[in-house]
C-alpha cells in the first residue's frame, strides 16, 4: 500500500540538495483543483462523448483515477459550492438556494472552508472564476480563506455580470466570449506568483452555464455546435494548466481534481449539454442532477488508469485534503466528507457508501451501496428555467445495474423497498434540527404597477 506521507519523506530525502531548474519544490503538495459549472456527465470524451474532443482531461483520467459514481452535494449552484469547500452538507449551513446579485446573504464566514485550512499550513491560496456563496464583502473568498480573488461572483446569467479582483469591482463590462481564457491566464498567473510556496489553485470555470461563449479561437472547432466549442476550450484550459506545471517543474508535487458543480441544464436543449447515459440533469435528484464526471492525478502518487466505481461526494475533498496536509479535520462541527486517501493512494474503499439527495430543502432520495430509493413526487409542469418531469410514485433502483434508473424495482422488492425507506428516514433523524433555509432574495413590491393597472382598466 502507498502511504502519501511516507511518499513524501522519501522525496523529500532524495531531492534534497538538487533544485530545480526551473522552480523551487514545496515540501507539501500543490493542489489544483478545476471546476466546471453545470457540465454533463456525457461531456467528456473519458466518459463516453464521442462529438467533443477532451484530450486534456482525458490525459487526467489515463494518467489518474477516474470516478464514474462520483456525487455532488447537490444539484444546483451553490449549495453544491458549499459542500465542496466546507465538506458539510449545504442543509447543515442552510444554503438551500442559489445566491442572486441582490442577495444579502452568503455562505457563513463562521463555516471553515478548504482554504482555511490550507492556508493555516503555509498554503497561497488563490481563487479563480465564479464563486457564488454571497458577494458582500463579509462572505467573499478574501474573507473564506483565500488570500486571492479574480473572477465573476455568481453566475454569468444574472444582472451586474463583473470582473471582480479582491472585494473590488475592476470591470464592469465583461466579454464573456473571453472569460474562459481570462481565467485561464489568471491562473497561470497565479501558478507563477507562487514559486517556492505550496499553493492552492481553486479554479471555478464560469463555462458551461448558459449564455454560453467560445473564444473565436474555438468557435466552430468541435462536432457539437457551440457547447462543444465551449467544452473544447475548457479542456484547452486544462491543458495549459498542465503545461504550467510542467514547465515549472512541479507536476509531479501537484494534486490535479477536474469535475463539476452539478449536472446539464437540459431545458436549454442544445446549449445544455449531456448527462447521458443517466436521467435528467441540473434541478432532479436524479442521478443527471447529482452524479458529476470527476477525474484527479497526482504523478507518482495516484496509479495511472483507475476507475473506481463507487460512491464517493464532492464533500469528500476537504478531509482528503486535511489529512493529505497534516490538518486536523474541524472536531466542532459534523463534516459529511470522508477521507479519499485510501481510494487515490492504497486502492481501497470510501469509508461510507450512504448519501442523502436534497434538492434545495426538500428531502427526496437516499442511497446505500448499489440501492438508490427516491420519495414519490408530484411532477413538474416545466418552465422557462426547468425542465418537465413526469410525476411517479415511490421509486428503487439498484444503480449498479441501471445507472439510467430506468426500471422501479419498488414493487417486486417490497421487503427491500421497506428497508432502504426505513434507512433514509433513520438518516435524515439522525442529521438532527436543521436550520432554516437562507433568503436569497425576496420579491419585488409592485403594488404601484398593479395600482396603475387597475385603474387604467377602470377608466377604460
Amino acid at each position: 500500500m502507498k502511504n502519501p506521507f511516507v511518499l513524501f519523506l522519501v522525496f523529500l530525502l532524495c531531492s534534497c540538495g538538487e533544485k530545480s531548474n526551473t522552480s523551487t519544490v514545496s515540501a507539501l503538495p500543490n493542489i489544483v483543483f478545476i471546476f466546471a459549472d453545470d457540465l454533463g456527465y456525457g461531456d467528456l470524451g473519458c466518459f463516453g462523448a464521442t462529438d467533443i474532443a477532451t484530450p486534456n482531461i482525458d490525459r487526467i483520467a489515463t494518467e489518474g483515477i477516474k470516478f464514474t459514481s462520483f456525487l455532488s452535494a447537490s444539484p444546483v449552484c451553490s449549495p453544491s459550492r458549499a459542500g465542496l469547500l466546507t465538506g458539510r452538507m449545504p442543509q447543515r449551513m442552510g444554503i438551500n438556494s442559489v445566491f442572486f446579485p441582490e442577495s444579502l446573504t452568503g455562505m457563513d464566514p463562521e463555516e471553515i472552508t478548504m482554504a482555511e485550512v490550507l492556508k493555516a499550513k503555509g498554503y497561497r491560496t488563490g481563487i479563480v472564476g465564479k464563486w457564488h456563496l454571497g458577494h458582500m464583502e463579509k462572505f467573499l473568498p478574501l474573507n473564506q480563506g483565500f488570500d486571492e480573488y479574480f473572477g465573476i461572483p455568481y453566475s454569468n446569467d444574472m444582472a451586474s455580470v463583473v470582473y471582480m479582483r479582491g472585494n473590488e469591482v475592476e470591470e464592469f463590462k465583461v466579454d464573456q466570449r473571453y472569460t474562459t481564457k481570462t481565467y485561464t491566464e489568471e491562473s497561470l498567473k497565479f501558478i507563477d506568483s507562487s514559486e517556492g510556496n505550496p499553493f492552492f489553485l481553486y479554479l471555478a470555470h464560469s463555462m458551461p452555464h448558459v449564455p454560453i461563449y467560445a473564444s473565436p479561437e474555438f468557435e466552430g472547432k468541435s462536432e457539437l455546435g457551440l457547447y462543444g466549442d465551449v467544452i473544447q476550450e475548457l479542456d484547452w484550459s486544462v491543458g495549459e494548466v498542465l503545461k504550467k506545471l510542467e514547465e515549472k517543474g512541479i507536476l509531479e508535487n501537484t494534486l490535479i481534481v477536474f469535475s463539476s458543480d452539478n449536472g446539464p441544464w437540459l431545458v436549454m436543449e442544445d446549449h445544455g449539454g449531456s448527462a447521458d447515459p443517466l436521467r435528467e440533469g441540473k434541478q432532479f435528484t436524479f442521478e443527471g442532477g447529482v452524479r458529476v464526471p470527476t477525474v484527479a492525478m497526482w504523478k507518482g502518487k495516484i496509479d495511472p488508469g483507475q476507475v473506481y466505481e463507487d460512491l464517493a461526494t464532492q464533500m469528500d475533498w476537504f478531509p482528503t485534503f486535511c489529512k493529505l496536509v497534516g490538518a486536523e479535520i474541524p472536531q466542532d462541527r459534523e463534516i459529511d466528507g470522508k477521507d479519499l486517501g485510501p481510494v487515490l493512494f492504497e486502492n481501497g474503499n470510501r469509508e461510507e457508501d450512504t448519501f442523502i439527495y436534497y434538492m434545495l430543502a426538500s428531502q427526496e432520495g437516499y442511497r446505500e451501496g448499489d440501492w438508490k430509493i427516491k420519495r414519490p413526487y408530484a411532477g413538474f409542469a416545466g418552465s422557462r428555467g426547468m425542465k418537465k418531469v413526469d410525476a411517479h410514485d415511490t421509486l428503487l433502483f439498484n444503480l449498479k445495474n441501471d445507472p439510467g434508473e430506468t426500471t422501479n424495482l419498488a414493487k417486486e422488492n417490497p421487503e427491500k423497498t421497506a428497508q432502504m425507506m426505513r434507512a433514509m428516514e433513520l438518516a435524515v433523524k439522525q442529521l438532527g434540527p436543521l436550520p432554516e433555509s437562507k433568503v436569497s432574495r425576496t420579491p419585488q413590491d409592485n403594488s404601484h404597477y398593479e395600482y396603475l393597472e387597475k385603474k387604467r382598466n377602470q377608466q377604460n
